[in-house]
This record gives structure tokens, C-alpha cells and sequence, in this order.
């Protein structure tokens, strides 16, 4: 199976604790584990951001919300132990803690009133299924494509020589060597043999790059590809750049992998999230801060 919504976990998790002994939240997670009998691959699935996996994510905040409703309480840091009222609640069980049922509590209602907006509230005859986290990195995921086709669509309504210029500029952003003025001069002078531009590997310039940078709606194919290559080779390069505002057929990707000298192709899609990856055409609207508590502040002695 897949990795449970976070609501699915909560029952299970109040579930253990039943038998009133306070338990850490890492054998817990190991037991929820091994009840929803995930694989290794879902065990170690991780959130977008790469911090932390979804399940330990999902296991935490079933913890977090139990906590406000006050089925469970923490001891101290990463562990639980049940509540009277959570007890109560075992008594007669839902067939699944929601977080419609938790709002029965006052504890619980005030705690997610604090912390929704007209904006971010969830509509009474739904419910959520991911973790605040999850739900704050799909948003910013959505945020971040529409970004990215926008970018594209600009990109492809000016004139070629702000593609080829725009690459150079990518490129230096990424760590590439060189400066912007030895980088826009070798443009000047390399297009007409099929090369767009020439860029130093290193700031010691021990190694080219060159460029081929196409403004294309469509795909590129494979005898695109080939032209450059040829110009690589009369060059005698041993790397090269393709990138497009469009996409490469099959037979493009195909065609590089076994090739000498070596060539990377960047298709639009691609090259959008470098250039927000590296500030290149963006500007940074609004930045939030996701915070923890931290635990050793809380610890004996440090106040």
C-alpha cells in the first residue's frame, strides 16, 4: 500500500497507547509502520523539500493534532502517553479520528482556529488529507509552474539574440567560468558555424563549453543534434549545450548517450527551473520562514 493520509494514522496511533505506558514516537513509527506493512521504498519516501520522510511527517503531525485535543500528552520531547480522555475515546471508537472529529473538543477547535484564515481554511464538508508541510509544498509547487510557464512564454516572445544571451547569463549563475563580457564577446563570433556561444568550464578556463541555444516552439530532433555535433567536431569540443524553449524528440535523447564529444540537452521545461533555481529573469516576492521549536532551549540549564 502507499503511505497513509495522516488521518488514517491517528486511530491506530492512539491505538497503542492504549495500554497507558509512555512510548517514544520512534517505536511507535516503527510499529505503524510494520501494522500498515509499508515497504522500505514507502518507509523512505521523502517530502519534496528532501528533509524528512512522509510517513515519519504524517506519524508527527497525527501526534501534534492528538496532543491538542488532549488524547495524548508528551512527557517529554518524542514521547506520548494517553490521556483519560483519549481512553474514553477507545471506549467507543470512530471508525477513524478525522480532524471533523477532533473539533469536538474546545482544546482542538481553538488550536486550528488560531491558525486558519479566510484564505487557508478548509470547507466544512471536506477534508484534508495531507500534513500542513505537504500542503504548504504543493502550493509551492503550483506557485513554482505557473512561475515556469510564464517565464517560457516571455522567453519565447523576444528576439533570438536575448535566448542566446539569456543562456550565457544561466550559465555564469550555475558556476560556470569566464566572465560576462569574454562570454558575450565569443557570441558575437562563433554563430555562424553553429555554435551560439562559448563559455569557460572553470574560472581558469582549462575547458569549453559550447552553446547552442534554439527559440523553438516545437521539438527539436535528432538532426538538429547532429549539425551541432558536427560543429563540435569541427571545433574539435569535447562538450557541448543544446537548449530549447521546446522539447527533444526520443531520438534526440537517444541519439546523445553513446556520443563523443559529450552533449547535454536542456529542453524549456528544464531550463525554467534553472533559471528559478538560480535567480536568473526572477525576483524574490515573498519569503516564510517554517520554524521548529527548539528543544534544547526548553533543556535545564540553558535559561
Amino acid at each position: 500500500m502507499s503511505v497513509p493520509p495522516f488521518q488514517e494514522i491517528t486511530l491506530p496511533l492512539l491505538s497503542i497507547a492504549r495500554d497507558r505506558a509512555v512510548h517514544s514516537l520512534a517505536d511507535v513509527r516503527e510499529q505503524l509502520a510494520n501494522g500498515f506493512q509499508l515497504t522500505e521504498i514507502e518507509r523512505n519516501e521523502l517530502l519534496p523539500s528532501g528533509r524528512q520522510t512522509r510517513f515519519a511527517n504524517r506519524v508527527a503531525w497525527a501526534k501534534v493534532y492528538l496532543e491538542q485535543a488532549a488524547l495524548l500528552s508528551s512527557p517529554k520531547r518524542g514521547q506520548l502517553v494517553i490521556t483519560p480522555r483519549g481512553l474514553s475515546v477507545l471506549d467507543n471508537p470512530p471508525d477513524r479520528i478525522t480532524i471533523r472529529f477532533l473539533e469536538q473538543f474546545p482544546e482542538f477547535a481553538t488550536f486550528r482556529a488560531r491558525r486558519q484564515s479566510p484564505v487557508t481554511a478548509v470547507p466544512p464538508d471536506t477534508e484534508e488529507a495531507e500534513t500542513p508541510e505537504e500542503l504548504l509544498e504543493a502550493g509551492y509547487q503550483r506557485s513554482r509552474a505557473g512561475l515556469a510557464a510564464d517565464l517560457l512564454q516571455r522567453i519565447k516572445g523576444m528576439p533570438p539574440s536575448f535566448f542566446e544571451r539569456l543562456v550565457v547569463d544561466l550559465l555564469l549563475k550555475m558556476g560556470y567560468g569566464g566572465t560576462r563580457a569574454d562570454a558575450g564577446d565569443a557570441i558575437g563570433k562563433a554563430g555562424d558555424e553553429g555554435i551560439d556561444g562559448v563559455i569557460a568550464e572553470d574560472r581558469l578556463g582549462l575547458d569549453l563549453v559550447y552553446l547552442q541555444a534554439k527559440r523553438w516552439e516545437g521539438t527539436v530532433g535528432r538532426p538538429e543534434i547532429q549539425k551541432f555535433v558536427g560543429a563540435l567536431h569541427g571545433k574539435r569540443a569535447r562538450k557541448g549545450v543544446f537548449l530549447t524553449t521546446g522539447d527533444f524528440s526520443d531520438e534526440a535523447l537517444a541519439y546523445v548517450q553513446n556520443i563523443d564529444p559529450r552533449v547535454v540537452l536542456i529542453d524549456g521545461e528544464q531550463l525554467a527551473d534553472f533559471m528559478i533555481d538560480f535567480d536568473v529573469g526572477v525576483a524574490v516576492e515573498r519569503t516564510y520562514a517554517l520554524k521548529r521549536v527548539d528543544s534544547d532551549f526548553f533543556e535545564p540549564g540553558t535559561v
